[in-house]
């Protein structure tokens, strides 16, 4: 037994060495590659790999009616979508109204070295709370792409952080490559100085009896329309990236809120996996939020059992490839890590079916790193992807 756990672990460190060592070259800072030369850095990563092209696992189609009835051709496919869109807003917990025009305050600028940075609170709901986050501008009118970055806190996205410096400081990383960036922190840290996000998450999730993973997608609608109102950027031509608990942001956002143009899920785990601590849909702060219970942190066991929206899901046979089908046919790199192996192109062949019958292809990519922070190879494959599909005209 040991033994075979040791052979398939060889196999998984074999195939992403394998996947590095195809990597290109870095592209220098200050450089402003081609299209060609971005497209180059990319094309190897929308193949799924051979050991699993064609597989599609235990996980339920979502190209299947909730009848039963297949979706037969793009012409379903709207009513398909709306059903996907409007179970997850039911599972979620719907959202309140949209603020129309977000309020965005100034509270200090600084010029920069090839940019201004501006400290933002961004409004996120229409009774005023707010986002404390960063606002980078590179030179110039535009009007700009523009990249969202949604994390715990915003320094870090923008290269103030203790960590993240090179890795995934895509604040900063964006607006030198000619970017308007919006990051922001975990909502309700400005009304409630001192709790950290999994506290901020909770106190959410009861107050408005909604799953986070849900307010976490309704607060970025928000700052979405915050950029696309702004001269300075491109509203057509707006992203979203994020790594870890910011990558299950920016999945459920770009997902739910179909304005996002293009995004990058950096190792947030995009299927469930109960092998996996740091894959913890379970978890109160994410989809475990239970009205009529409490569990205690930790994978689910007999002693510490499912509760909330992902029980619901488990217990249906439901995991999250219907909401990944809502991306379709919008282009997502799934940068993947410790949290999404290679094997999860199990899960995301079920968008790259949706995206096939849409009449669309190489929109959908994965990267392998044997690391949860990414590596400076996959932070280049990163950004060159958003590069690629929000600068000029993508393929």
């Amino acid at each position: 037994m040991t033994c075979n756990r040791v052979g398939r672990l060889a196999c998984v460190v074999g195939l992403i060495v394998a996947i590095i060592a195809r990597v290109p070259a870095r592209i220098q800072a200050g450089d402003e590659p081609s299209r060609d030369k971005l497209w180059s850095m990319v094309e190897k990563f929308v193949e799924t790999p051979a050991e699993f092209a064609g597989q599609f696992g235990s996980y339920r189609s979502p190209l299947k009616f909730t009848d039963g009835s297949i979706v037969k051709s793009a012409d379903d496919w709207p009513r398909r979508r709306g059903e996907i869109l409007e179970t997850w807003r039911r599972r979620l917990g719907g959202w309140p109204s949209l603020v129309d025009k977000p309020e965005v305050k100034r509270l200090e600028s600084v010029e920069k070295e090839g940019y201004s940075q501006h400290h933002v609170h961004v409004q996120i709901s229409p009774d005023g709370k707010l986002a404390d986050g960063y606002l980078l501008f590179p030179p110039g009118k535009g009007p700009f792409p523009a990249v969202f970055v949604p994390f715990y806190e915003p320094l870090t996205s923008i290269g103030q952080g203790e960590k993240g410096r090179g890795t995934h400081d895509y604040g900063l990383q964006l607006v030198r490559r000619g970017f308007v960036t919006l990051s922001i922190g975990t909502p309700g840290s400005v009304e409630k100085i001192g709790l950290d996000t999994r506290q901020l998450l909770v106190e959410a999730g009861v107050e408005q009896r909604r799953q986070p993973l849900g307010l976490l997608a309704y607060v970025a609608a928000n700052c979405h329309t915050a950029l696309a109102q702004m001269s300075e950027v491109d509203p057509a031509r707006i992203g979203i990236i994020g790594l870890s608990y910011g990558g299950k942001w920016s999945m459920f956002a770009s997902c739910l809120y179909d304005k996002f143009a293009c995004a990058v899920w950096s190792d947030p785990g995009i299927a469930f996996n109960e092998a996996n601590a740091n894959v913890n849909y379970w978890e109160p702060w994410y989809l475990g939020y239970d009205p009529k219970t409490k569990r205690k942190p930790g994978i689910p066991s007999a002693e510490n059992p499912r509760t909330g929206l992902y029980k619901e899901l488990v217990d249906a046979g439901d995991d999250l490839v219907d909401l990944h089908a809502l991306m379709a046919p919008r282009p997502v790199l799934v940068s993947g890590g410790t949290e999404d192996p290679p094997r999860n192109w199990l899960a995301l062949n079920h968008l790259l079916a949706v995206d096939e019958l849409l009449g669309k292809k190489q929109r959908v990519a994965m990267t392998a790193r044997p690391t949860h922070v990414p590596t400076a190879e996959a932070l280049e494959l990163e950004l060159a992807w958003l590069e690629y599909w929000l600068k000029g005209d993508a393929k």
